[in-house]
């Protein structure tokens, strides 16, 4: 078994294959699902480290800087508030780990619902066709030319959605452009030879569109659902910005609404809108480095291995 393996690796070597050219290996996809995960593990161990209450109004002092910065012009940090304060008693370092959470799970509960609605109608649309994919096209063309920021605007506007609220709202958008990726995909293997085997040997609908064509498109899928998420996480900062976002549970999105609200860029708090910013940054940052991951991977080609 050793020197088959070793042979086996001699073999790639020589073919010019690299380690990490194995599907899921990719190390721009681990790097940025570790980011991700990273960011989880502080939603869940957040709390036991820090003491997240301080995220609440008066519960600190005042317009204090990072624990590192002395400034004339503000009270010097302490590192019981290791990133400082905002002028409301908010401690930053509990808004960061309450917020970076509650942004990423907007993201998830808007993308993920929008890909299971596209996943339903793009494979409705293209396995099926004729009638049924004239509709469903149509359907999606419609939608596609309703401007989102607009209607989510107006729709925030008069709800003041919470955290769950928002994500739904995103989600009434987030199938757009899966359906429409997912479709194409579809129709072209619907084709294959593999699929129409399926069909001529009476295997049901459902079983072909689960069983033979989804496992060929998990990487494309998997792509699409990241930037979903990093999509719809951008859409959410983009209503919070405007103060349309929830106000009971903190988001980044609504600590940079409240710092330029309060004149922070002003008043040389630069820290009270700029760690929100990173951590957003962060977040845009590890999705993006997933899709490019995922995308490799479904795509030799990027990778620089010939066929």
């Amino acid at each position: 078994m050793t020197t088959t393996t070793a042979e086996g690796t001699v073999a790639r070597k020589a073919a010019g294959i690299n380690l990490w050219d194995y599907p899921w290996l990719n190390p721009k996809l681990l790097i940025g699902a570790a980011i991700v995960i990273l960011i989880i593990l502080m939603g869940l161990l957040g709390p036991s480290l820090w003491d997240v209450t301080l995220a609440r109004v008066g519960t600190s002092p005042l317009n204090l800087p990072p624990m590192w910065v002395q400034s004339p012009d503000h009270p010097p940090g302490d590192p019981a508030h290791p990133l400082g304060t905002d002028n409301s008693g908010r401690d930053m370092l509990a808004l960061i780990l309450t917020g970076m959470p509650s942004s990423l799970r907007v993201g998830f509960i808007a993308a993920g619902v929008g890909m299971i609605v596209g996943i339903v109608l793009g494979f409705t649309a293209g396995f099926l066709g004729g009638r049924v994919d004239n509709v469903i096209r149509t359907v999606t063309d419609a939608f596609l030319t309703i401007p989102q920021l607009l209607v989510l605007v107006t729709l925030a506007a008069y709800i003041r959605p919470t955290v769950m609220v928002m994500a739904f709202l995103l989600a009434a958008f987030a199938w757009r452009g899966p359906t429409r990726l997912i479709r194409a995909q579809a129709l072209s293997m619907r084709e294959q030879g593999y699929v129409r085997m399926a069909r001529l040997s009476g295997a049901p609908t459902i079983a072909i569109i689960f069983r033979e064509m989804m496992p060929n498109l998990l990487p494309y899928l998997a792509a699409s659902l990241a930037g979903n998420i990093s999509g719809n996480i951008l859409a959410a900062t983009g209503l919070e910005l405007l103060g349309l976002g929830p106000t009971r549970v903190p988001t980044l999105g609504m600590t940079i609404y409240y710092s330029i609200r309060a004149s922070a860029v002003l008043r040389g708090m630069w820290w009270w809108w700029g760690f929100p910013i990173i951590a957003l940054v962060v977040i845009f940052t590890s999705f993006f480095l997933m899709a490019i991951g995922l995308d490799e991977i479904a795509n030799p080609r990027l990778r620089g291995i010939k066929a």
